[in-house]
């Protein structure tokens, strides 16, 4: 078949409608090449289906690939590749994996972004090989595996979703239609081209679908560039609104959609292509999924992908989850409440009512220390069941599912019990606390029975039996019994055959290949094979030190066993799946208390964050109003108490409407992109709900946050680092209002001298003129400083510095007015530059200072050639002691008095040099 990739299939596979009949691509072609195999002809017909998944073809105990799928997952994965046969003259790629682990090898495929088909025998061997010695065992593929379609335990991270989006296009509408398909959250969100690479950051998708053909459009193409590595195109037919909208009828099988709040064309066509993929990878067992809710697109703060990873909001920079603001704050105890934090810290709200709800419920919390104790207690216990239930519903659960609702269901009931024990719980209570005590609900009666049916401990997968519990079951009892008792019998056997054949050795033993059998040394194999003994023991294996013979009376008391064991197996197989149908029948409630578990979960861990760190609550109101006394950066403060326990030095901020524009100057080290920073996590913290690290803070709603701190090259996209710099400084300039929040450090850097300022000076004056948003603006080109003159809202401040002998120490506090210098010299010899690079930069910036030429490179080369080697550093040599050190030396501070020692230090200052 050659090497080709997958990228290189052909155009009439890739404009097929995705598995489809009647498909024309190589796979259909190769099956079709003289001299194929039965086998191979088939796996050629199936994987032409599914062209840009890997087939994991079913044969025996392993899933076999065959052909560039071999190639690409035995790299992926490290795994052997061999061969099998020949196809067309060539050999035929093969590698494998065992059935049993081939979960932890999806895992790994799935992280790569690959997809995957997985194709099951539907026919046992008995019955292909009545249709001929040559028949292949049918196979269908039972479920295509895709980044945004895992349900499995062990495939997801438990404390992050895993949303499947989809683009929907309708004229010059867009909406993304998004699903969670391991708890069943589904939602839409009207969205714009310009805001769509915001919308999706929100997000961070593990898998995005849309029509092909849409990244023809230029605007298009550059929103998704940095979504590409996950983007599904699916045929165009697919985003039809019509078609969508019956395809959402059928779903939740109503008549009309009007109950589901007014749904645009956009909608319906992200919304119906979404779910006619879930049916497509799902293979029709559709996963249980909530109604779809229309989120309002002004509901939450906007806050672009450049902006989330300047902020490091729930990863750095460099992609880990360690040391991010999410890190810092999740102290939630569930697999929900980690997701539900993480999605209100992803998405602030903009609306000061449903803000101060949630703060409420979380000062409810704090105040009420003991409970709070109890019921992170109880909470701890909880497992997740949202995804049990998701898994459960699509025939993917196992009795550990079970026992999971049945575990969450009694945390619910136990924490009901804490919150409304107490007299007059309820009237005091904070409304959202309020709300999810009602939607814990009564679950008595299911719990009652899945604790009457399921043992302590049950295994993960139904195929192992051994779960429901003794006494639940009268037949289930019966069949076990049988098969203990016909255990009994085996051992009577065992020892009435020792008796006959007088070989005390003798054993019966079973393994899975020829079953039970009696087993006897080599030594005494002749004993069992002579006359008459032969009559009864017939041989059926001899191995190096062992002899296995059967006997009819062996073979008829296994008979039973196996029958027993089978009945069981099967009965408990048929309880389980009435206990699933009693579970999926309150489906509904279960979610609904799933839920209200982790709102709980949340404004506990909130509250608890906040009494760790001394966090305060936030006033978050309809003014533009942003003044914060005493604020901190939470994850700098974090990292500095755990290195060496250094206090973080607060600062305030106030960018009241006179002064809503700071001019932030210093040198760098000196804290100016910590003091930015902490300010804009400040507004994300206080109106995602959460108390802020700040003795008090004042926010008015921030509609848009837009930060440019830092900055690299972008080699993806072509750009250098000043491009990138201009590209992210042109979106805020075009896009914030006098609700935004903006933090501006270093515009114009990357660039000639007076290019750059003369930048930063068109940005500031947009800013104050046109954008009128509340910025923090920090630079180093002190000349705009002069702009206080002539824009009124304009406030100067500077990072506060002390210089001693030479040195310079940050201070990290922010003080009015500007800043003379910006001791880089200073900076570059904390990084160890060399001390003869240190003192020529001395003196060209000596010269360049004091210079009055109008060409200051003319007299600098002139006055000290750049090209003339500078003289060789050397140290000042040691002078001896001062009279001061000598003094020091000869003092034993364990000898001094106190009275001494204050008559000591007075005579040490007089030894001062007096100036």
């Amino acid at each position: 078949m050659g090497s080709e990739t997958e990228e290189n299939l052909s155009s009439d596979a890739q404009n097929e409608t995705k598995y489809q009949n009647g498909v024309d691509n190589k796979w259909a072609r190769a099956a079709k090449v003289p001299g194929v195999t039965p086998m191979m002809a088939q796996f050629l017909e199936i994987k032409s289906h599914y062209p840009d998944c890997l087939l994991f073809y079913r044969m025996g105990d392993f899933y076999e690939l065959f052909f560039e799928d071999a190639e690409k997952a035995a790299a992926a994965l490290d795994i052997t590749l061999t061969k099998r046969g020949k196809h067309d003259g060539d050999d035929i790629p093969m590698c494998g994996v065992p059935v049993h682990s081939s979960e932890m090898y999806l895992s790994r495929l799935i992280r790569k972004s690959f997809k995957v088909a997985v194709c099951e025998q539907t026919e046992d061997p008995a019955e292909a090989k009545k249709r001929g010695s040559k028949s292949v065992v049918r196979r269908e593929v039972v479920r295509l595996v895709t980044p945004g379609t895992i349900t499995e335990e062990n495939l997801l991270d438990a404390r992050s979703s895993n949303y499947l989006v989809s683009l929907g296009r309708a004229q010059s509408d867009f909406s993304l239609a998004v699903v969670e398909m391991s708890t069943g959250d589904f939602f839409i969100l009207p969205t714009k081209v310009g805001r769509l690479d915001a919308d999706l950051a929100r997000l961070t998708p593990g898998e995005l679908i849309i029509p092909e053909g849409l990244m023809d459009d230029d605007k298009i193409s550059r929103a998704l560039f940095d979504w590409r590595s996950i983007i599904s195109p699916l045929n165009a037919g697919r985003f039809d609104s019509s078609f969508g909208a019956r395809r959402l009828e059928d779903i939740f099988d109503v008549a009309t959609l009007d109950g589901f709040a007014s749904l645009t064309r956009a909608d319906l066509a992200a919304a119906g292509a979404l779910v006619d993929y879930l049916d497509d990878t799902q293979k029709g067992k559709m996963p249980r999924l909530y109604p779809p809710k229309r989120l309002s697109a002004d509901g939450t703060m906007m806050i672009d992908a450049a902006t989330r990873k300047s902020l490091e909001l729930t990863r750095t920079q460099n992609g880990e989850t360690s040391g991010s603001l999410l890190s810092v704050i999740d102290t939630t105890l569930t697999g929900a409440g980690a997701r539900l934090l993480a999605k209100r810290l992803s998405a602030p709200l903009t609306d000061p009512v449903r803000i101060n709800e949630r703060l409420d419920a979380v000062e409810y919390m704090l105040e009420r220390a003991g409970l709070r104790t109890d019921l992170r207690v109880a909470l701890k216990a909880a497992p997740d069941m949202e995804r049990a239930l998701a898994r459960l519903s699509l025939g993917r659960g196992g009795p550990r599912d079970l026992m999971a609702i049945r575990v969450g269901l009694e945390a619910a009931r136990t924490i009901e019990h804490y919150l409304t024990a107490p007299k007059g719980a309820l009237e005091d209570m904070a409304e959202l606390v309020a709300d999810a005590v009602s939607d814990l609900g009564e679950h008595e009666a299911l719990i009652h029975e899945l604790e009457r049916a399921l043992v302590d401990e049950p295994p993960l997968i139904t195929r192992d039996g051994g779960f429901i519990r003794a006494g639940y079951s009268e037949a289930l009892d019966e069949y076990r019994m049988l098969k203990d008792e016909s255990r009994r019998l085996i051992a009577a056997l065992e020892a009435d055959y020792q008796k006959l054949t007088e070989v005390n050795s003798l054993k019966i033993k079973h393994n899975n290949v020829i079953g039970y059998h009696v087993d006897v040394t080599a030594k005494h194999a002749e004993k069992l094979m002579s006359a008459p003994l032969n009559e009864s023991f017939i041989h059926r294996q001899t191995l190096a030190n062992s002899v296995r013979f059967s006997t009819s009376e062996l073979s008829k008391l296994a008979g039973k066993i196996s029958e027993a064991g089978d009945r069981a197996l099967s009965l408990e197989q048929e309880l389980f799946g009435s206990l699933v149908a009693a579970v999926l029948e309150k489906a509904g409630d279960i979610s609904i208390a799933a839920e209200a578990l982790a709102t709980l979960d949340v404004s506990t861990a909130l509250a608890t964050l906040a009494e760790n760190e001394r966090w305060t609550r936030p006033d978050v109101d309809d003014s533009l109003a942003f003044e914060v006394t005493g604020g901190r950066h939470p994850v700098v403060e974090k990292a500095l108490r755990a290195e060496n326990d250094t206090p973080f030095v607060a600062n305030d901020c106030d960018l009241g409407p006179d002064d809503r524009l700071w001019l932030i100057t210093g040198p760098n080290m000196a804290g100016k992109s910590t003091f930015l920073r902490q300010n804009a996590l400040i507004a994300v913290l206080a109106q995602m709900g959460a108390f802020v690290p700040a003795e008090r803070a004042h926010v008015g709603v921030v509609d848009r946050l837009f930060s440019r701190v830092g900055a690299s090259d972008d080699l993806a996209h072509g750009r250098s680092t000043f491009m990138v710099e201009m590209v992210e400084t042109a979106a805020i300039l075009n896009q914030a209002g006098p609700r935004s929040l903006v933090i501006l450090d270093e515009i114009g850097r990357g660039t000639a001298t007076y290019d750059g300022l003369s930048i930063a000076w068109a940005a500031v004056e947009n800013l104050h003129n046109i954008n009128q948003s509340r910025a923090l603006f920090a630079t180093h080109y002190h000349e705009l400083t002069a702009l206080k003159e002539t824009l009124e809202a304009v406030s100067l401040r500077s990072m506060k510095v002390r210089e001693w002998k030479g040195e310079v120490v940050f201070l990290h506090e922010v003080g009015s007015g500007a800043a003379d210098r910006s001791y880089g010299i200073q900076v570059a010899k904390l990084a160890g530059l060399p001390p003869r690079v240190i003192e020529r930069a001395r003196q060209v910036l000596d010269h360049l200072e004091n210079s009055d030429k109008g060409d200051k490179s003319t007299g600098l080369v002139n006055d000290l050639p750049l090209f003339q080697s500078t003289p060789s550093y050397h140290a000042p040599a040691p002078s001896g002691p001062s009279e001061l050190e000598e003094k020091l030396t000869d003092i034993n501070p364990d000898q001094l008095t106190p009275k001494e020692a204050l008559d000591l230090i007075y005579a040490l200052k007089d030894m001062l040099p007096q100036d």
